[in-house]
């Protein structure tokens, strides 16, 4: 099965998470991706040796590339790298703001140079304004863009459990990447696309942005919904965490009438609009937890099933790999197969026709890239 972007070939001069997750998307779907490393390496190898000696995140983000030692300060590993450029569709980088200019190749003189070619530059901040020469990590992010303050609970900011801002950039500028092809496809003209962390957390933080600036700033509640109740976590009468989700009316007096049995709840003003629930939640709550109270968690779900209501249990890492629709995916690795959570997006057959690309080692295909793309003059 062909997928959708082979015959293409990305130069992604790519570190930590944010980049290599366009690279590794991009990869996914079928290009041909050459990962540019310094010659210490990418230095997301050394977060961890959790997978016999590699790196967790890693391995997790680096699948069907290929990796190539270059340091741009040297002047033949500077030719090949103009040489893998002449020849590239993409480029992806996330080097410090000014980093490719100080070497004399900046982004944009690249682009004039190759009028086909999509550059995509991630960043912190982006290339002007206060912050933009400002070093930027996933956390950092979090507590600069607000992200922080709407996360945990009422006593205090927590990070998001995952690198979201990161991994969040890298699909901004997967999809940025993608609709510079189609564009280029129609007018044969390149781009030069800048996408930044924060700008992204920014767009993520929309909705508790504009409820601070309407008069209604958002309140930290832990597994709850800021605007919709009942939406949270309840226990059963045997200790089990369920989370519910009710978002309209109708909903409501479905969950009265077929789960709690008491359908003139559905219509008593208190509880019967999504604004009265709000108002009203400690009593919406209340009336909710008592129900399931007195219910195991067998007899509750059944019900919850038969009636259409949205639910789900509060699971753990543990929970998520015994979980009944987890697909998982081996990838070869330098120390041997790992497991992991299959890509979510998959063309039909994907997983039974071509197997996911292997994590490279460092520099495993310099040699051969050097050849391929300098022949036996390239020096190295």
């Amino acid at each position: 099965m062909t997928k959708p972007l082979e015959g293409l070939l990305v130069i992604s001069v790519e570190q930590a998470v944010a980049a290599p997750m366009c690279g590794r998307r991009l990869a996914d779907a079928g290009a041909r991706v050459l990962k540019i490393e310094r010659p210490e390496g990418d230095f997301a190898r050394g977060y961890d040796r959790l997978l016999d000696g590699e790196s967790v995140y890693f391995v997790w983000l680096n699948r069907g590339k290929e990796s190539v030692v270059i340091d741009l300060t040297k002047a033949d590993d500077r030719t090949l790298f103009e040489a893998l450029i002449a020849k590239a569709d993409v480029l992806v980088q996330n080097l410090k703001p000014g980093a490719l200019e100080k070497l004399g190749l900046g982004v944009a003189a690249l682009c004039k140079q190759h009028p086909r070619l999509i550059a995509c530059s991630i960043s912190g901040y982006g290339d002007t304004g206060p912050y933009a020469e400002r070093k930027a990590y996933d956390l950092l992010i979090q507590a600069e863009s607000g992200l922080a303050s709407v996360t945990g609970g009422p006593e205090e900011p927590s990070r998001v459990g995952i690198s979201i801002v990161d991994v969040a950039t890298g699909l901004h500028a997967y999809e940025a990447i993608l609709e510079a092809l189609i564009r280029r496809g129609v007018t044969g003209e390149g781009a030069d696309i800048r996408v930044s962390m924060f700008d992204c957390m920014a767009e993520f933080m929309s909705v508790p942005l504009l409820q601070g600036m309407w008069g209604a700033p958002p309140k930290r509640i832990g597994l709850s919904h800021t605007s919709l109740a009942p939406y949270g976590v309840f226990t059963t009468k045997d200790g089990v965490p369920i989370l519910i989700s009710i978002q309209n009316d109708r909903e409501w007096r479905a969950l009265t009438a077929k789960v709690f049995e008491k359908p003139d709840l559905g219509t008593d003003s208190r509880f019967a609009t999504s604004p009265a629930r709000l108002a009203n939640r400690p009593a919406t709550d209340a009336l909710v937890q008592d129900w399931f109270s007195a219910h195991d968690a067998d007899a509750a779900v059944a019900k919850l099933d038969k009636a259409d209501i949205a639910f789900g249990r509060v699971n753990d890492w543990a929970g998520l790999k015994a979980h009944p629709h987890l697909r998982m995916m081996t990838v070869a690795s330098p120390k041997g197969p790992v497991a992991m959570p299959a890509a979510p997006a998959q063309w039909p057959g994907a997983l039974d026709t071509a197997a996911p690309g292997a994590v490279p080692a460092l520099g495993t295909h310099t040699t051969a890239v050097r050849w391929e793309f300098m022949g036996a003059g390239g020096g190295g």
